[in-house]
């Protein structure tokens, strides 16, 4: 029988597996990356989402999704440690002795849900934005674990702020998830009054 430790594993399993099978040109650092993975492990602790999963789940699958579009180190370690700022007592100053100074600057510019500053990350830093994007696709993507409440500003945020514009962007299909996410498929979970905002339809 797996043990919870070991049941946990499965998602830096399943996260170095994908990056081991994209890294063709050898261009990762597995050490630093690892290293980020326990770092969040260790940090988040016990945090759950609420879903049930440990939290550090988000950030791993944050950073497999990012891996689709942008196979940097630094980008990657961002990616698992993004949320580790803000939820943890990890400092700005700790990533920066233990990381390097690109990791730090892109985590301390994703310790933010304003969406000012967020319209201002996805204006100066691709690579910031690339993150904050997938953090909220993964987000939209487990709604139904949210309270109502929360699940309508989350919806509600996302469609006022950058992220369907930074989805375009990027690629057609990926601005077709935004849509379905943002519109057909949570309006249905959670907007039994259509008229409560409008929001986009997919044909």
């Amino acid at each position: 029988m797996q043990t919870s430790h070991q049941k946990h594993c499965q998602y830096s399993i399943r996260l170095i597996e994908k990056l081991k099978s994209l890294d063709t040109k050898k261009v990762l650092d597995f050490e630093l990356i690892n290293k980020a993975i326990y770092w969040a492990r260790k940090y988040h602790g016990d945090q759950k989402r609420k879903s049930g999963e440990p939290y550090y789940s988000h950030p791993l699958e944050v950073a497999y999704m990012v891996s689709d579009y942008n196979l940097k180190t630094d980008v990657i370690v961002a990616s698992i440690l993004h949320d580790i700022i803000e939820d943890t007592e990890v400092s700005a100053g700790m990533i920066l002795d233990n990381f390097n100074e690109r990791i730090m600057q892109i985590v301390n510019k994703l310790t933010t849900d304003n969406l000012k500053e967020i319209y201002n990350i996805f204006c100066e830093d691709e690579e910031a934005a690339l993150i904050k994007l997938m953090d909220r696709r993964h987000n939209l993507r487990t709604l139904k674990f949210m309270p109502q409440s929360k699940a309508i500003k989350k919806i509600q945020d996302s469609y006022d702020s950058c992220f369907l514009g930074m989805a375009a962007e990027i690629s057609q299909t990926l601005e077709v998830e935004f849509l379905n996410l943002l519109g057909k498929k949570e309006k249905k979970l959670y907007f039994d009054d259509s008229s409560f905002f409008k929001l986009p339809k997919v044909s």
